[in-house]
């Protein structure tokens, strides 16, 4: 009996963006076609955060699942705008609801514009994607970002009422996460997929590992706010803290503390106050709280690699595997 194949490498992210340079450059040219509107307007708002750049790393596993199954083709570009469309839009409201002035470093529309400008524009964003979904005539793509759209919207409201709550546990804020980053993660993937035409438990292999990476990447993103560099991250540390949300270094923390010292952190999350910065630093360091989520994060990058199993190893997934690891090990 032959021995199996060895694995193909896991690329490091220059080269995982190296193999999707092509895909993401006609994707990033459709965004920008896209967008354009006879209301000046929509225009400027819409480019100042499309130009902010960021990883694009929605619309890029789009393009990376497609090519894990199949060929990739003009349906999985416009698929990849749609889900970047929808993630930019609640970009939008985020920084709306969360009051941010920063965002990948550069000032938010909202504190450039106003809050009503940025809003309405995000609702243009939603809508746009909305008319790129409908020109491809599939139900089955329809139904999975309608039901994508709402799962997120969801989760907005749902992160709301656990504002300055400080009794978020875990299983809380996982179910926050799961809304808001996992769901849109996963129909990313699902939908390279589908576009290639791979079977349904291909399908379900990917929509499992844009889950699981959703997970793992938003963990790791809040680890970083209370132990990033503010320059490198391109917004405040300390920001979940301000906008009054206890996230997992902070949950944890308060769950291992002494009565005074929980009694202390519960009264920081209620007031949302960043001057107390060095208490909780100090509080999430004694409890090894940092490390713990770190771990967790790590966790669910593991399970995400193991979701790609199935498929048969390629370029594409071994890229996939490198971003779950790049998600728990990045510095911004």
């Amino acid at each position: 009996m032959d021995a199996p194949a060895p694995a193909a490498p896991t690329p490091d992210l220059p080269a995982i963006q190296a193999l999707a340079a092509a895909d993401m450059a006609a994707i990033d040219a459709l965004i920008r076609r896209r967008l354009a509107s006879d209301v000046v307007l929509i225009n400027q708002i819409a480019e100042h955060i499309v130009s902010a750049g960021g990883k694009r790393l929605r619309p890029m596993l789009v393009a990376l699942a497609g090519r894990a199954t199949g060929p990739v083709h003009a349906q999985h570009h416009q698929l990849a705008a749609i889900v970047e469309f929808i993630h930019t839009s609640t970009l939008l409201h985020d920084d709306v609801v969360d009051e941010s002035d920063l965002r990948r470093g550069r000032s938010t529309a909202n504190a450039l514009w106003g809050n009503a400008p940025s809003v309405l524009v995000g609702d243009f964003l939603y809508s746009r994607s909305f008319q790129l979904m409908v020109e491809l005539d599939d139900m089955a793509v329809m139904r999975l970002l309608a039901d994508t759209t709402n799962r997120i919207a969801e989760g907005e409201v749902l992160q709301l009422l656990h504002v300055r709550n400080p009794d978020t546990d875990e299983a809380a804020y996982l179910g926050v996460i799961e809304r808001k980053t996992a769901v849109l993660f996963a129909a990313g993937t699902r939908l390279g997929a589908l576009a290639s035409g791979a079977d349904e438990d291909t399908q379900q292999a990917l929509y499992d590992y844009g889950m699981q990476l959703g997970y793992a990447f938003q963990i790791a993103d809040d680890v970083l706010d209370y132990s990033g560099d503010a320059q490198a991250l391109g917004k405040n540390l300390g920001d979940d803290l301000a906008e009054g949300k206890a996230t997992l270094p902070l949950i944890h923390a308060m769950a291992q503390a002494d009565d005074a010292t929980r009694a202390r952190l519960r009264a920081i999350v209620e007031q949302g106050d960043t001057g107390a910065m060095p208490e909780v630093l100090a509080a999430i360091q004694r409890a090894g709280s940092l490390d713990y989520s770190r771990a967790r994060a790590r966790e669910y990058a593991a399970k995400a690699e193991a979701a790609l199993a199935p498929l048969p190893d390629n370029d594409a997934v071994a890229a996939l595997r490198g971003l779950a690891r790049h998600a728990v090990e990045r510095g911004n």
